[in-house]
């Protein structure tokens, strides 16, 4: 038994390797000609909508799936037409599929007895995996006099007490209370430090993804819009999808003359270079947006703007905005330093400011 006393990048996690797999159910492509690299330790995010195919890709690595064509690697290893139970891979799934005639040993211990392991080798495994996931002493309660939060870690315990190298975990957290569901996304991720398994894991939750991912796939229509790290995902998305998928945004149209970005005909400064295409938006993030109580800002964009709603939210406030030259701008701002009646009214004219380096031209076209 190795154990669970690892380092963050484990030196038996393997490698994916999704080359040019497509899936179709009649004439809809659930997956279309994905490839896709997945290193060795890397905790790997398909993000997406419903329907998106992040679902039908994670089945198709577990082996639940078969593609109509296409390449599937586990380090050297073509599985492809590997079955499920041959893959060696942990699986968590949505409703934690838990056996309630089980004690939580029994459940943690089911994938170990079916690898013929011996009873004094399977008790000792399920309690390391049991106090990884902070549920000592727990073996001989029974499912239902768990948590939600509990059950959860059992599913994991089971599906790492074999010490896969590749972990699977198809939307774990989406039963849970959105507290509970903060705490084990950091929870998952110390744990994923601690193992250094290859997870891929599934969510429709854009900020879940963005808290817990070493790289980020958003996927759309069964293809692969972005790949990136959750910063650049955030601030560098590829195409209005993306930018419309990850955080809040407004778009606002431009137009190119030469290598001239215009808005209502003035030049737009703006530090990060624009695509290379003729349908060209402007993101505009709320938290990035500052209101100007002195006029316009010097070697900043600035935008004439009447204010059409204020919302309080507490530690922060919305203000949605017309422009003067027509469309919308929505600013978050901190309530810090500010008070209620402080807030701007609506119907009060502003000026709206964003600094050239928050100034982000995207591909505007619907991909």
């Amino acid at each position: 038994m190795r154990g669970f006393a690892v380092t963050s990048r484990n030196s038996d996690a393997l490698p994916i390797s999704i080359r040019n797999v497509t899936k179709t159910y009649g004439a809809v492509h659930a997956l279309n000609d994905v490839s896709l690299e997945v290193e060795s330790g890397e905790f790997l995010t398909l993000l997406g909508p419903s329907g998106s195919g992040k679902t039908t890709l994670l089945m198709v690595l577990a082996g639940f799936t078969r593609p109509d064509c296409g390449s599937l690697k586990f380090g050297d290893r073509e599985v492809i037409r590997t079955p499920p139970h041959l893959r060696d891979v942990g699986m968590t799934f949505q409703s934690y599929a838990l056996f309630p005639h089980m004690t939580v040993a029994g459940n943690v211990g089911y994938p170990l007895k079916l690898r013929k392991v011996s009873k004094p080798d399977i008790a000792a495994r399920v309690e390391a995996a049991l106090d990884t996931v902070q549920l000592g002493g727990f073996g001989d309660r029974r499912i239902d006099q768990l948590s939600g939060g509990q059950r959860q870690r059992v599913a994991v315990a089971r599906a790492i007490v074999f010490e896969p190298r590749i972990l699977l975990m198809d939307e774990p957290l989406s039963a849970l209370d959105k507290k509970l569901r903060d705490q084990m996304q950091i929870e998952l991720r110390h744990l994923h430090e601690k193992l250094g398994m290859t997870t891929v894991y599934v969510t429709h939750d854009q900020r879940e993804a963005l808290t817990m991912s070493d790289r980020i796939a958003v996927v759309n229509h069964g293809r692969i819009m972005q790949l990136a790290t959750p910063r650049d995902l955030y601030d560098r998305p590829a195409n209005r999808f993306v930018a419309d998928f990850i955080g809040e945004s407004t778009f606002l149209p431009v137009s190119r003359q030469g290598q001239t970005i215009l808005f209502d005909g003035q030049p737009l400064l703006h530090d990060i270079p624009a695509p290379d295409t003729d349908t060209l938006s402007l993101m505009v993030r709320p938290e990035r947006v500052v209101l100007s109580r002195d006029g316009p800002r010097e070697g900043a964009n600035n935008f004439a703007a009447t204010a059409t709603d204020v919302v309080y939210q507490g530690d922060s406030y919305l203000l949605h905005a017309a422009l003067a030259s027509g469309g919308q701008i929505v600013l978050r701002g901190a309530m810090r330093g500010a008070n209620v009646t402080s807030l701007p009214s609506v119907g009060d004219a502003l000026t709206l400011c964003l600094a050239p380096e928050d100034t982000v031209l995207i591909d505007g076209s619907e991909q």
